[in-house]
């Protein structure tokens, strides 16, 4: 294997030359396991760790490998390396940190394509499939809707369930599939090329380690049965991890119970562009769409024009933006005041001691 195939490019091996890293092994991390890492060279994967200044000098989880990250290495043992360096990240996916105010969670990173996979069983839902489109356009990632287990149900089913997606969300290629019969596995692997990353997301069960296997052709992920009393696969993925095939590269992830909003509007602005474009030709500039006068929104949703679900949507996951940045905001005062609190009792013990 050529370490293009891993997704190495041009720009990525000019920032080796130029940062003196050419003494240094290439490799991408393929799994992260607390402070143990697995990472793919050329020719070998090697259980790697931090080097003591990596790892004392990062301000924060960002200047830490995740999974997709390309890094610097070298092997000090058979099958043991050290990770001296994190090369600059092309894109990265992340999320509002479970029942953590103001942080992310780092889901992946270098990624090309995001993978949307919802079933048609009692996993599809319109309003989550937008919130992936919201945080794949916030990390400038191209998303693909997979819907999955289409054998579940009538092609008329299918067809109807395929338009109400189409008539909120524009722009986004629709693959079904099923993984029993292989209906659409094609299609996908037409999507796919090598040397790019895709992401897969999804909730737990919706069948993405079985895909996974599908596209690989062999069973290089545990998948579980389905369960009856709860009509979808069990969970089975329990960390993220990198699989290298011919037909790309695919990270596989746990199922997300939460998919929370950042503090980035750029993301919301793209997956609800009609909503953006449309505040534009509001009358007034501050206008809040609930009781103004020429306010544009307001008008759309009373002729049908805007779909009232997905407007709500968009609320709810404005008013999660908002919130994070007050999260953020609130945190950086309480350290700011914290710093303070430390200055001023150095600066009192120096003049107690004297």
């Amino acid at each position: 294997m050529v370490i293009n195939t891993l997704g190495f490019t041009k720009q990525l091996e000019t920032y080796r030359l130029e940062h003196q890293l050419a003494s240094f092994e290439v490799a991408r991390v393929i799994s992260e396991h607390k402070d143990r890492y697995i990472v793919k060279t050329e020719s070998n994967e090697l259980e790697a760790e931090l080097i003591g200044n990596l790892r004392f000098t990062a301000e924060n989880r960002y200047d830490l490998p995740a999974v997709g990250d390309w890094v610097a290495i070298n092997e000090y043992d058979e099958g043991r390396a050290l990770i001296h360096s994190v090369y600059p990240r092309t894109s990265m996916l992340e999320r509002k940190a479970i029942d953590k105010l103001g942080k992310t969670q780092i889901i992946a990173t270098n990624i090309d394509y995001g993978l949307i996979v919802q079933s048609v069983n009692r996993d599809f839902n319109l309003n989550r499939i937008e919130r992936y489109l919201t945080i794949c356009n916030s990390a400038n990632i191209k998303p693909i809707i997979i819907i999955s287990k289409i054998d579940l149900i009538e092609t008329s089913e299918l067809n109807e369930l395929i338009d109400k997606i189409k008539e909120r969300i524009k722009n986004v290629s629709i693959i079904a599939i099923s993984n029993e019969s292989q209906q659409g596995i094609d299609k996908i692997k037409k999507e796919l090329s090598k040397g790019k990353t895709y992401c897969l997301l999804g909730s737990s069960g919706v069948g993405k380690s079985t895909l996974i296997n599908n596209l690989v052709g062999d069973t290089v992920m545990n998948t579980g049965e389905i369960s009856e009393s709860i009509d979808r696969g069990k969970h089975v993925t329990t960390h993220r991890e990198l699989i290298v095939s011919e037909n790309g590269i695919l990270i596989d992830n746990p199922g997300m119970r939460e998919v929370g909003i950042t503090n980035d509007s750029e993301g919301l602005e793209l997956t609800f562009n009609k909503i953006t474009n449309l505040s534009n030709d509001c009358k007034f500039n501050n206008c809040s769409h609930t009781n103004e006068k020429g306010c544009a929104i307001k008008k759309a949703l009373e002729n049908g024009a805007l779909d009232n679900d997905s407007y709500v949507n968009f609320q709810k996951m404005e008013r999660e933006r908002q919130f994070f940045d007050s999260s953020i905001e609130e945190r950086k005062k309480k350290d700011k005041d914290l710093g303070k609190l430390i200055k001023n009792v150095v600066k009192q013990r120096k003049k107690d001691k004297y």
